[in-house]
């Protein structure tokens, strides 16, 4: 497969994507146009596939839930287990491999193609995308059971341990951050998600943190200070589940960009570059030996290269390749793809614009709804 004359983000002129098996082969300068290639129009950009560092995939069936702005996430768990328990029973009627799917394609619909699940071991037949779960996910101080004997149980020294920690604006939410580090007796690689209450010197005991600053607006009204984090351990991106969040990864990363923490081009590597050496995998870039994973969107006339990266939404992603495969493809690409390889594509609209995704969405969709009807998907289907 060769994408050709595609600007990639960040680069200078016009390049042309050899793509074999799961692997970039290489990039070159574009010189003419290979017979059988894909092309794509003038206003098109190329950037690497989103590493979502921070996902529940089971739990996006979930409208947002909370009634207030708390203190701390165990404040939010029992105030929506005490006041919104028959919304999450509703949802949690869904067969759990119909919910995990649904995750799945709410990453891919934005141009997601690595997501690191946080919970347990999920079990996926048919990955869209590529579902990263080679870590020892521990989920809280307050809700993981003898969670100091898992942090030290000795087979799972070689896995980097991802917890929730410091998820929260009172000295409780801090405190749990020390007693953490204090308690990590053979200093295991720890990930941090959220880290709200974290501060610089906590900071040098985490490998990564992972900002998810929507999920942290919802529930406290302020997220990590990344400014100064930053200096002292890598800052990933991720979006948590639609449970705190909305579904829209570019939604996140606008307001991240608000915050100033990171520069446009640091941000960016949080979700690509930084995220794929914090979880040792071989993508985050478009470059010769590379996994394949590619998103192409639309080049809005006008704009730099970041503002544009930063205005997208998904409807404006015109294609999206994992490990070497085609999963999505906007409609203005149909000629050309239309019966590509043995992937089985059908049709969804994003705010009125036709996207072809890989599988039976609207299968997944009405089954779904089988069992909670209340059930609100951002897409809507369409027949051909």
């Amino acid at each position: 497969m060769i994408i050709s004359k595609v600007h990639i983000i960040g680069e200078e002129g016009w390049k042309d994507i050899n793509i074999e098996n799961e692997i970039i082969n290489g990039v070159t300068t574009h010189q003419a146009v290979v017979p059988g290639s894909i092309t794509l129009p003038e206003d098109a950009v190329a950037f690497p596939g989103l590493i979502n560092s921070h996902d529940h995939l089971d739990f996006n069936l979930f409208p947002q839930l909370g009634n207030r702005v708390y203190k701390n996430y165990k404040a939010w768990g029992d105030d929506i287990y005490e006041n919104n328990i028959d919304r999450i029973n509703a949802v949690l009627k869904v067969p759990q491999p119909l919910r995990t799917q649904w995750g799945l394609y709410k990453n891919l619909l934005n141009g997601v193609t690595t997501v690191v699940n946080h919970g347990q071991q999920l079990h996926i037949e048919d990955e869209l995308i590529t579902v990263f779960q080679d870590c020892y996910s521990l989920h809280s101080l307050v809700y993981e059971k003898k969670w100091k004997w898992k942090l030290n149980k000795p087979l799972t020294k070689n896995k980097p341990c991802v917890i929730h920690i410091g998820e929260g604006t009172d000295a409780g939410a801090s405190r749990e951050i020390d007693e953490l580090i204090s308690a990590n007796l053979f200093k295991k690689k720890l990930i941090a998600v959220h880290g709200v209450a974290m501060d610089e010197l906590q900071a040098k005991h985490f490998n990564a943190l992972v900002w998810c600053p929507a999920s942290n607006y919802f529930l406290l009204n302020t997220t990590a200070d990344i400014s100064k984090l930053k200096n002292n351990t890598a800052i990933i991106f991720g979006t948590d589940s639609t449970l705190s969040a909305g579904w829209s990864i570019w939604e996140h990363l606008r307001l991240a960009r608000k915050q100033n923490g990171l520069t446009d081009n640091k941000l960016l590597d949080a979700v690509t570059t930084i995220a794929a050496k914090t979880w040792n995998i071989n993508s985050g870039a478009i470059a010769a030996n590379k996994t394949a994973d590619i998103v192409v969107a639309k080049k809005k006339k006008g704009q730099t290269d970041m503002d544009n990266f930063y205005s997208l939404d998904p409807e404006d992603i015109l294609l999206v390749i994992s490990k070497g495969h085609i999963r999505l493809f906007d409609a203005s690409l149909t000629a050309q793809l239309k019966n590509y390889g043995s992937i089985f594509f059908t049709p969804v609209t994003i705010n009125g614009v036709v996207k072809f995704v890989a599988g039976d969405l609207p299968a997944l969709m009405k089954a779904i709804t089988a069992y909670y009807p209340h059930a609100s998907f951002p897409v809507g289907t369409i027949y051909v």
